[in-house]
């Protein structure tokens, strides 16, 4: 029996990425899981069927998840099949990004209620029941978690990162004039050594 790395990417990224994360943990398997839902609940399924698979095969499982990643990643059910956790910018208050958006778009919650679904100019679709789901199905999390944050990040506030790094006791590693997405050379440079120091902690 051997160790295992799931790696749960972002929008708009792909189970690819997994690769990045090959050299940091040589002692381990590494998997990236190509999920095709894009709501809590289907997704959760899916990463929770995927963990269980592995679970069966692997002693120790560790997850890597990026921004939405992590959040369908708390909707799963996992806990117990976990060893321990790196989350780059997760969004970890869903309700107060839909928020958010329905501000940027103009939308009220009698709008979205009666409309169910809103298209916006800036690409994302409101959702009356993906905010239901949110508000219904609020965050648990209990895994050892670490936790990389960009303090220009525009979805997640630092006073949100913060107050769910205090309530979960996650470590929060903050990146001055890092961004939501991690992607320049000196950006993922902060992410590699973000994960080495990680992994001495015990």
């Amino acid at each position: 029996m051997e160790n295992v790395i799931i790696y749960i990417h972002g929008k708009g990224g792909s189970a690819a990425e997994c690769e990045h994360y090959r050299p940091l943990f040589p002692e381990y398997d590494v998997f990236g899981l190509d999920y095709q839902t894009f709501t809590p609940w289907e997704t959760g399924a899916e990463i929770r069927s995927a963990v269980k698979e592995l679970k069966a095969e692997y002693d120790k499982i560790i997850l890597i998840a990026n921004s939405i990643g992590a959040f369908f990643s708390m909707n799963a059910d996992i806990d117990s099949m976990i060893e321990k956790v790196y989350f780059i910018s997760p969004i970890v208050d869903m309700e107060r990004l839909i928020d958010d958006m329905m501000s940027w778009a103009n939308v009220t919650e009698d709008e979205l209620k009666e409309k169910e679904i809103i298209r916006t100019a800036f690409g994302e679709d409101l959702s009356w029941e993906y905010l239901c789901y949110v508000r219904t199905h609020p965050i648990k999390w209990n895994v050892p978690t670490d936790i990389l944050y960009g303090d220009k990040d525009n979805l997640t506030s630092y006073e949100t990162i913060a107050d769910f790094a205090e309530k979960h006791n996650a470590k929060l590693t903050v990146m001055e004039n890092g961004e939501h997405w991690f992607h320049t050379d000196e950006q993922m440079h902060f992410l590699d050594e973000w994960i080495k120091t990680a992994c001495t902690r015990k």
